[in-house]
């Protein structure tokens, strides 16, 4: 089987979310495209990103961008509470700049901060549920 691409509405959803539950000001959410990918025969990557690097930027004349991809085969028979984590884990890999690189794991991206930012967007999403509107606080 030959790997397929299909777009990924669901994790979309899931990401603009994100970026506005978790305050992830830096990422400017219509340049976020997120993909299924199927027939990969990968074991233990659940999601991957991609960017847009600089020089792609300036031959397609074209600002920065990412993809996020979800592996179907590993992704798709996660919970949701697992799905969330691995798509924030993802978000934390653009960095402030938004500029089509990548902020790497060391220092940075870890099993702590990801349980962190997905206490907070549980919290905000009860506090929207409970309120009629997402808070602030």
């Amino acid at each position: 089987m030959t790997l397929e691409y299909i777009e990924a509405p669901d994790v979309k959803k899931l990401v603009d979310e994100m970026i506005d539950s978790l305050d992830l000001f830096h990422v400017v959410p219509q340049f976020v495209y997120c993909y299924r990918s199927k027939g990969s025969k990968s074991k233990r990557i659940i999601a991957r990103i991609h960017g847009l690097g600089s020089i792609w930027q300036e031959a397609l004349r074209r600002p920065a961008a990412y993809v996020i991809e979800v592996i179907s085969e590993q992704y798709d028979k996660l919970s949701d509470e697992e799905k969330e984590k691995t798509v924030i884990h993802e978000l934390l890999h653009i960095p402030n700049g938004f500029s089509g690189g990548f902020r790497p794991h060391k220092g940075y991206i870890d099993k702590k901060r990801v349980e962190k930012l997905h206490k907070v967007l549980l919290k905000r999403r009860f506090l929207g549920s409970k309120n009629g509107a997402r808070s602030k606080n």
